[in-house]
């Protein structure tokens, strides 16, 4: 089925195309990730647990590839994967030159690599880099991208110039252990979740916006809940690593997350949670690795969107409303509307 309206209101709202067999155009099947199903994860209670089990998932890594290779930032996450990997292998961290979005990431990696022996490698975003990649990780997916896929697959394209065989992420440890704090602490109304989770509102920037509270409306429960923990297992793991494995896709270069096959044996601590300790199993993680650093505070891998998209005016096309009000949108917010209407020249050529 064909709806364009439909699929960028999806695309504005939810950052992916949620509903299976509605495309764009004719030919444009995309294709959505499916998270590890629950029979095939493995019950971790303590950090010990996780160090183990991330230790033999590295013995089999290694059992197949000689040279792995990791993208790292300068969260904990990544971090305590680095501890696993051989010294001399290859680590990868994200740098935008007259930006100082990275400087933090940077300087944490780069200890990060002392500390394990790894090779430190430093892979610029650019705005040319956006115009050269996004249309590439499109092309993959038949759809508009999130705004980290361009930079995924330009790390990508290095590392097998590197001889790296196979990249390591930390992508899942967020949604399996409890980081997504400011989402999943408040007692959520299900039109208060939706209002927060909706990343970009249709209405605002569309002449033919669709509603899009069909999704919400199945996680629904009572008059006014939701059960927002449930959405953002199926939901939000879906768009969140579908990202990682178009971009590492469309670069032919195999990944694998230790973390996804991870899952906690006992309920989430919501008090730990709410009381600033998220992912508390992987800050204790991090203390066994790192016992002479202090736990650092959550850090989503950056994007240079605020930098790059500062100055931009906004899109032209006629699928968007003329009176978009740009200065009130964030840099990822700008990359949307951008990628879309890149995406939609596409379709025409």
């Amino acid at each position: 089925m064909v709806d364009k309206d439909y699929c960028l209101s999806s695309y504005m709202a939810f950052r992916y195309l949620w509903k299976e067999g509605v495309d764009f155009a004719e030919g444009f099947r995309h294709v959505n990730f499916l998270p590890v199903p629950e029979s095939g994860r493995i019950p971790v209670r303590s950090a010990g647990d996780i160090d183990r089990e991330i230790r033999r998932q590295f013995d089999t890594l290694y059992a197949r590839y000689d040279r792995i290779g990791i993208l790292l930032s300068g969260g904990m996450d990544s971090a305590n994967l680095a501890a696993y990997l051989r010294p001399g292998s290859h680590a990868y961290t994200f740098t935008a030159p007259g930006s100082d979005v990275f400087d933090k990431d940077v300087e944490r990696a780069a200890s990060y690599c002392r500390k394990w022996g790894l090779q430190h490698h430093l892979v610029d975003i650019t705005f040319d880099d956006y115009k050269e990649y996004t249309p590439e990780v499109i092309r993959h997916k038949f759809a508009p991208v999130h705004s980290i896929e361009p930079q995924i697959y330009k790390a990508a394209l290095q590392a097998k110039r590197d001889g790296v065989q196979l990249m390591i992420v930390g992508e899942s440890a967020d949604l399996i252990f409890g980081g997504m704090d400011k989402l999943i602490s408040p007692q959520w109304t299900f039109d208060g979740f939706a209002a927060r989770y909706t990343f970009l509102d249709p209405a605002l920037v569309l002449k033919e916006p669709v509603d899009m509270s069909e999704l919400y409306e199945q996680y629904r429960t009572g008059e006014t809940g939701i059960d927002y923990m449930r959405f953002m297992d199926e939901v939000f793991a879906i768009e969140s690593s579908g990202s990682y494995m178009n971009a590492f896709g469309a670069a032919w270069m195999p990944y694998y997350d230790p973390y996804a096959v991870l899952v906690m044996a006992d309920p989430l601590d919501m008090e730990r949670v709410r009381g600033g300790e998220p992912k508390y199993l992987v800050r204790e993680l991090y203390a066994m690795k790192y016992p002479e650093r202090e736990i650092p505070f959550k850090i989503p891998m950056p994007r240079p969107v605020d930098t790059v998209f500062k100055d931009w005016t906004g899109p032209t096309r006629p699928e968007f409303r003329n009176d978009i009000p740009m200065d009130t949108l964030t840099g990822n917010q700008k990359w949307q509307l951008w990628c879309a209407e890149l995406f939609l020249n596409m379709l025409e050529k």
